[in-house]
C-alpha cells in the first residue's frame, strides 16, 4: 500500500465545503462470541454488507464518534484528544449494551486510518479530515435484544469548517415545543437515533434563514440544552457558563477542552443550568462541537424577539477559538498532552 503524505493535488482546497468526498480506505472490526474485539483491517473504501435481521437496522443499536486530522503548520498530521473520544464510545456502548473495542483497539485504528488516508487531510487552514468511527449492532435478532455480534468501523472525509471558516456568525432560533432530549432517555450520548428527530425542525428554521435550532429542556421548556449538534455557551462579564451533562446534554470533547482552556485563562467557569432568558442577556454566546469547532453567534431568536451579542476579534470567543486551533493546528504548544501526531 503505497501512501501519499501530502495533500492530495486532485483537490481544489479552497472550495472544499461539507460535501461527501470518499477517501481511499476504511477500517473494519467485528466482535468475537466472547465479546472481545481482533482481525481489525483496512480496507478500500466501498459499500459494506449487512443483515436485514440486524440490530441497527431493525431497533437502531448504534453509536457514532466525531473526530479530525489536522494538517499542522509544519506540514505534519495530528489528531486532538482521541482517546477522549474512545472512551466516550465505550461509555455509549454500555448504555445501548453494545460491546466495544479496547482504547488502544480505537486508537491504533483510528491511527491507521488517517495514516493510510493521509493524502486527504487539508493543507493547514483550509479545513480537516473529519474521521467518522460507527459501532453497531450487527448482529440477526428476530425479537427486540440486543446484537449478538458488534461490527466498528471507521471510514473518513475531508471538510472545511460547517459554516465556512467563521466568515460569518450563527443565527439561532430557539424552539420550546420539541425538545431535543428527555430526562432517562439516550442524549447524554451519541446514539444514531438522536438526529434524525430534529431533521424536520432544523429543516423548517433553516428555510426561514436560521443556522440552527437551540433546544430547551425537556421538562420546563425555559434551560438552555444544546443545538442540534453542539454545546452551548454564554458570556457574561469574566464568567462563562454552559449546561451540566446530566444525561441530556452531550459530554462533548471539545466542550470539555473549552472549559479547561478558559480557566487557564483566568475565567471563572460555570456548569450549570441557565434560562434562555439569561441567555438573552448575555455579553456573548457561541456553540462548540468537532465539526463545528467553536462558532460565534451573532443572533438568537425567541418567541419573535431577535437579540444580537457580541462578535468579533475583541471577544472571549474568538480567544478561545484562536488558542484550541493553535494547539489543533501545532501553531501553538500543546502543554496539556492532547495531541497525538500520525507516522
Amino acid at each position: 500500500m503505497e501512501i501519499s503524505h501530502q495533500p492530495c493535488d486532485r483537490m481544489d482546497w479552497d472550495k472544499l465545503g461539507y460535501q461527501v468526498i470518499p477517501t481511499d480506505y476504511m477500517y473494519i472490526m467485528k466482535s468475537n462470541e466472547d465479546g472481545t474485539f481482533s482481525n481489525g483491517a483496512l480496507v478500500p473504501f466501498g459499500p459494506i454488507q449487512i443483515e436485514p435481521h440486524s440490530s441497527v437496522l431493525n431497533y437502531g443499536q448504534g453509536l457514532f464518534e466525531g473526530m479530525k486530522a489536522y494538517r499542522r503548520v509544519d506540514g505534519e498530521v495530528q489528531l486532538f484528544r482521541p482517546e477522549e473520544n474512545a472512551l466516550r464510545m465505550q461509555m455509549g456502548a454500555k448504555r445501548l449494551l453494545m460491546v466495544a473495542p479496547s482504547v488502544e483497539q480505537y486508537m491504533e485504528a483510528v491511527k491507521q486510518v488517517v495514516a493510510a488516508n493521509k493524502s486527504w487531510v487539508p493543507p493547514c487552514g483550509k479545513g480537516a479530515l473529519y474521521i467518522r468511527p460507527l459501532l453497531f449492532g450487527s448482529g440477526s435478532v428476530m425479537g427486540i435484544a440486543p446484537a449478538p455480534q458488534c461490527t466498528f468501523l471507521i471510514y473518513t472525509n475531508p471538510i472545511c469548517n460547517v459554516y465556512k471558516g467563521r466568515t460569518s456568525s450563527l443565527n439561532l432560533l430557539v424552539d420550546d415545543k420539541l425538545p431535543r432530549a428527555f430526562p432517562g432517555g439516550t442524549g447524554g450520548v451519541k446514539n444514531i437515533g438522536n438526529y434524525s428527530p430534529v431533521f424536520e425542525v432544523t429543516k423548517e428554521a433553516k428555510a426561514k434563514g436560521f443556522s440552527d435550532v437551540l433546544f430547551l429542556d425537556a421538562t420546563e421548556h425555559k434551560y438552555v440544552e444544546e443545538v442540534s449538534s453542539c454545546n452551548a455557551f454564554i458570556v457574561k462579564g469574566n464568567v462563562i457558563s454552559t449546561s451540566p451533562t446530566l444525561g441530556t446534554i452531550l459530554p462533548g470533547i471539545t466542550r470539555n477542552s473549552i472549559l479547561q482552556l478558559a480557566r487557564d485563562l483566568g475565567y471563572q467557569v460555570e456548569e450549570r443550568k441557565f434560562s434562555v432568558d439569561e441567555l438573552l442577556e448575555a455579553d456573548e454566546v457561541f456553540c462548540t462541537g468537532t465539526a463545528v469547532g467553536i462558532s460565534e453567534v451573532g443572533c438568537v431568536t425567541y418567541k419573535n424577539n431577535r437579540v444580537e451579542f457580541k462578535t468579533g476579534s475583541d471577544t472571549v470567543t474568538q480567544k478561545l477559538y484562536d488558542l484550541i486551533t493553535g494547539i489543533q493546528t501545532g501553531a501553538l504548544e500543546d502543554h496539556k498532552g492532547w495531541v497525538v501526531k500520525i507516522d
